[in-house]
């Protein structure tokens, strides 16, 4: 069988520093509740410069400066071992100041909900138009038009006629409200769709410059966000995905939206991955945006144990798939875990459904597989707060497993947690750390013979819509390529050649004579 691969993967991080102040979900809720909050007055006192962000070294995993590996040998706290000579520019993204993230929600803003500030915007025109991978963007020169005085933005804002939106301390703009009374419209839900349009663009910009696919030859791209783009009417419509692909180019690309809450990603991967094989479409793109709300979910936690609040991250990604190149890392479509709805909510119950039952399929053991990605959320974040280490979890859940099945010796068990599982790194996004973010790291370490296989792991609380009390999982395992492309075991031309003669023949036979 000829697997659809891995071709390519772009990450971005954006920090937010204002955004957590004003519009992540714990210091909205304690706004509402308590103004003046001890917690909101000392929160301002915990934020990081960018040049820290940029040097903390999960960030530098991210972004592709640092291995997974390389961040084991780091001591923690992580914050206290800032990475020398870090860049905001990595192998896989980039690193992003809020200031020129402002400038791209106007540019990617059609409906000019956006309102910047003259001055402001002018300097955020000049740095996107040198950025190298946003200079040449469409719609550049809306940075040029509809500015506002601070007098008029205050006033809209004042009036709950638009969200804020703040840089150092400083009021530059706002996001003004789609339709006078739909909520699914509402300025504070349009300021979170452009923040998860406008970080999903820059990620598939980067895939685009960083690798060899070119913007035309996207087909199909799915968007695996946690945000609902839509009206009154329909309140998850969608369509983030073909909204994303006209900023980047992409004029021959349609697309639809994934939603399985942190197992979106995954879904969207499993999704691509049959597309490719199918031959539908040829080049497919999964991409998903920040989320603004989940910005310092554990920030109370952190101003409390006088850490820096280290939730100042939009997450943000874009991964190519395609068919069979004979060379990059394969999708094993015939062994995709998934929990089924029967599958049960125990952890053995999980572990079994997502790992243990697709390794069994392909006559795999759990310590075959030299690398598994499952919940990668930094654990410096996590830990305060009380969740504990959540990827060190899942591991040692699926050493048990493997011990349980009689595939890994008790004695053996912490050694084979510590080879096939690695720190997490990502920023809690919600469905950004879920698995995905080892997708590039995978691919290289694949390709370089370090690893022969991973499994990447989505996990979703569907719970928290109300709606059911299931959990969702689903996995894939990439694998090194054989060597086997499409293009090697199905030639059209050959085929055509050979079509062509057997009617030659056929017409000899009947020919007259």
């Amino acid at each position: 069988m000829s697997f659809p691969v891995v071709k390519g993967a772009a990450y971005a991080l954006i920090q937010a520093n204002e955004m957590v102040i004003h519009h992540g979900s714990t210091q909205t809720s304690e706004r509402r509740k308590n103004p003046e909050s001890e917690h909101l007055q000392k929160l301002p006192e915990h934020l990081r410069s960018f040049q820290d962000a940029v040097s903390y070294p999960p960030n530098q995993v991210y972004i592709g400066n640092l291995t997974p590996d390389a961040l084991k040998e780091i001591p923690r706290p992580w914050y206290e071992a800032p990475v020398s000579g870090a860049s905001r520019d990595g192998k896989y993204g980039e690193i992003m100041p809020e200031d020129e993230f402002l400038g791209l929600m106007k540019i990617v803003d059609v409906f000019d909900l956006v309102v910047l500030e003259e001055k402001f915007q002018k300097i955020v025109k000049e740095k996107i138009a040198a950025h190298p991978v946003l200079g040449d963007i469409k719609d550049l020169d809306k940075l040029s038009k509809n500015s506002a005085n601070v007098d008029e933005i205050s006033k809209l804002v004042a009036e709950h006629m638009g969200q804020p939106l703040y840089f150092e301390g400083k009021l530059v703009g706002c996001v003004k409200k789609a339709h006078e009374f739909d909520e699914a419209l509402s300025d504070h839900v349009m300021f979170e769709n452009l923040v998860s349009k406008a970080s999903a663009v820059f990620a598939l910009k980067l895939l685009l410059s960083k690798s060899s696919l070119q913007a035309e030859e996207v087909e199909y791209i799915i968007e695996c966000s946690e945000e609902a783009c839509g009206d009154m009417n329909q309140r998850g419509g969608g369509n983030f995905a073909k909204a994303i692909g006209e900023y980047c180019g992409c004029v021959n690309a349609t697309g639809s939206d994934t939603r399985s809450f942190c197992a979106g990603p995954a879904h969207g991967i499993v999704e691509a991955a049959a597309l490719a094989q199918s031959g539908i479409y040829k080049n497919i793109v999964v991409v998903a945006g920040g989320s603004s709300v989940k910005l310092g979910m554990n920030s109370k936690d952190h101003v409390k144990k006088g850490m820096p609040a280290l939730e100042d991250m939009l997450g943000t990604f874009a991964i190519h798939i395609t068919e069979n190149d004979g060379e990059s890392p394969v999708i094993r479509t015939d062994g995709i875990g998934r929990h089924r709805i029967g599958s049960g909510a125990s952890p053995q119950a999980v572990m079994t459904a997502i790992v243990a039952d697709p390794l069994d399929k392909l006559g795999y053991k759990i310590p075959d597989v030299d690398r598994y990605s499952a919940e990668m959320q930094n654990p410096e974040i996590t830990e305060p707060a009380g969740a504990g280490d959540v990827p060190l979890a899942n591991y040692k859940m699926i050493g048990a497993l493997a011990v349980k099945r009689g595939e890994l010796g008790k004695a053996d068990l912490l050694n084979a947690v510590n080879n096939f599982g690695m720190s997490g790194f990502a920023p809690t996004q919600g469905h950004i750390p879920s698995g995905v973010p080892f997708v590039g790291h995978a691919r290289d370490m694949i390709q370089e013979g370090k690893i022969e296989r991973a499994m990447v792991i989505g996990k979703g609380s569907l719970f928290l819509g109300r709606l059911t009390n299931l959990f969702d999982g689903v996995s894939f395992i990439m694998e090194k390529n054989s060597g086997i492309s499409n293009e090697a075991g199905f030639n059209k031309e050959e085929v055509r050649s050979m079509i062509a003669e057997a009617m030659r023949d056929f017409a000899k036979a009947f020919r007259v004579e």
